[in-house]
């Protein structure tokens, strides 16, 4: 390995000396600090300008009253790096609402026992504060600006409507796209695929019957297809799809078929159209469910999502459905 020779009183460079000015700078400031640490930084440098400004008070006027019963002439008795953590756990909690899980950190971050009391005193009262100018914390302000569809698992939800109000599609939308298990070519599904952006489609009997079969995830769907045609001889845009066991014998001139069972969901879980939104608000939060099918004695009706529950919440709660942005 080659070493370059400098000066000895030449520090060594944060960065490759060929890069430009605009790069020194980019990367210098790429530093991940997140939202915890800067948090209690602006708390700590906040508590300990304070501490600063009550130790020179307590110095120079200690005749005051305030002063006078508990501090002497000379003496240090005012702590600036105690105001300093109180201040950091104080701004932490009103910005992340965090109350006995935030004493804790704090105590495991100092090792002070007998300073317990005055961080569960600056972290409720921080948090009464917060609540006082609005009920969101900082991460769920952010999970409302990126669009992320949560669920939150503490709200109840008491409004009377079935899982038929909320499925898709509505009476005035396109019918709901759904695959055959035994009647659609490669070309057919790949131009389902094209045309949707949705993350997994259905699985019927026939479109004239709608009678479910399972469930088949996108990814799953093309990397299958794409797998075909690379390592299966004889696999073109004829060929037929099945989602079934067995399939029927074909006349030798016709194209080989693609068996697709091993990727379809067989047990998706699905509703009723009579079932109470409460259910199906509470199934979600407690399954994690990103879809669930609307059947009506076994054929499929439609599709709820995570995304229209939620507008069904906030349309409950005479809120604007349209103004909820998802990304």
């Amino acid at each position: 390995m080659l070493l370059r020779s400098r000066p000895d009183n030449a520090l060594p460079l944060p960065y490759p000396p060929s890069l430009g000015t605009q790069q020194h700078r980019a990367l210098l400031l790429q530093v991940p600090s997140g939202l915890f640490i800067p948090s209690m930084a602006v708390g700590a440098i906040t508590g300990r300008l304070l501490g600063v400004g009550m130790e020179q008070l307590a110095y120079y006027h200690h005749d005051w009253d305030i002063f006078k019963g508990w501090c002497s002439p000379g003496a240090d008795c005012i702590t600036p790096g105690l105001y300093a953590m109180v201040g950091a756990a104080a701004c932490l909690g009103g910005v992340t609402r965090m109350t006995v899980s935030l004493v804790v950190i704090m105590f495991e971050l100092t090792g002070g026992l007998e300073y317990i009391v005055p961080l569960m005193a600056a972290a409720m009262t921080s948090k009464w504060v917060a609540d006082a100018i609005g009920r969101e914390g900082i991460y769920d302000a952010h999970i409302r600006l990126n669009g992320y569809p949560f669920l939150e698992a503490k709200e109840e939800f008491s409004h009377k409507t079935l899982a038929m109000d909320v499925m898709r599609p509505r009476r005035s939308d396109p019918p709901l796209t759904v695959l055959t298990q035994d009647s659609m070519t490669v070309e057919d599904v790949e131009a389902v695929v094209s045309e949707t952006t949705y993350s997994g489609y259905p699985v019927v009997v026939s479109k004239e019957s709608q009678r479910l079969v399972g469930f088949v995830l996108r990814r799953d769907l093309i990397i299958s297809i794409e797998t075909a045609r690379k390592k299966q001889e004889g696999i073109v845009s004829s060929s037929l799809i099945y989602f079934t066991d067995h399939s029927p014998p074909l006349p030798p001139s016709s194209p080989s078929t693609l068996k697709l069972r091993n990727i379809l969901d067989l047990s998706p879980f699905t509703v009723t159209d009579q079932t109470p939104m409460e259910i199906v608000v509470d199934i979600f939060r407690k399954l994690g469910l990103r879809q669930c099918l609307v059947t009506h004695n076994g054929k499929l009706l439609g599709i709820i999502t995570k995304k229209d529950v939620l507008k069904h919440i906030a349309q409950m709660a005479n809120q604007d459905p349209d103004s909820i942005l998802f990304n």
